[in-house]
């Protein structure tokens, strides 16, 4: 029987602030509000978000969380293309008062990582062309040029045992999944 592996498509959350979060997730994060409305099985009032042409929303606001209550959100991952859109978002997020921003080389990804509004975890990332065991954090210095910091990923995981090239690494993926 073929293995069944459903893929996550998108992620919603409880928010304190409708408006506030998505003003923040539409103007600095630059998503697109697609939809918005009260739920008739949950009476919440929603905002449906994307970024993706083909995918109605990538992102669900719900009103309704608690006050008071902690965030569970471990991380929000969203992708970018380019090492100079990673320090855009960076500058954006900055520019609207987020202080608290920590820049990781995690060997196969350099992200940034820095709290919403509501104190919800977000990861802004971008592949690089490397693979190597996670968990792995090394500083990323993101006023580097974009040279220096291929450079210095590549020499700082050089020496794990599973450190090859992504390709390869994602070809063994696929030999796995079909077997």
């Amino acid at each position: 029987m073929p293995a069944i592996r459903p893929q996550l498509t998108h992620a919603g959350i409880y928010v304190f602030d409708l408006d506030k979060m998505r003003r923040f997730y539409t103007e600095v994060m630059g998503l697109m509000q697609t939809d918005t409305g009260h739920g008739s099985t949950f009476r919440n009032e929603f905002a449906f978000l994307s970024a993706d042409p083909t995918i109605h929303h990538q992102l669900i606001l719900a009103d309704g969380r608690q006050a008071g209550s902690p965030s569970t959100v471990n991380q929000l991952s969203f992708r970018v293309g380019s090492l100079a859109e990673l320090r855009t978002v960076a500058r954006r997020v900055r520019e609207y008062g987020i202080e608290e921003l920590k820049p990781v080389s995690h060997g196969n990804a350099w992200s940034i990582y820095f709290p919403d509004p509501e104190s919800n975890w977000v990861e802004i990332y971008l592949d690089t062309p490397y693979h190597t065991a996670q968990p792995h954090a090394d500083p990323l210095d993101l006023e580097a040029s974009d040279e220096a910091i291929l450079r210095a990923t590549e020499t700082a995981c050089a020496n794990d045992p599973e450190f090859m090239p992504v390709a390869q690494w994602q070809g063994r993926m696929r030999e796995k999944l079909s077997g």
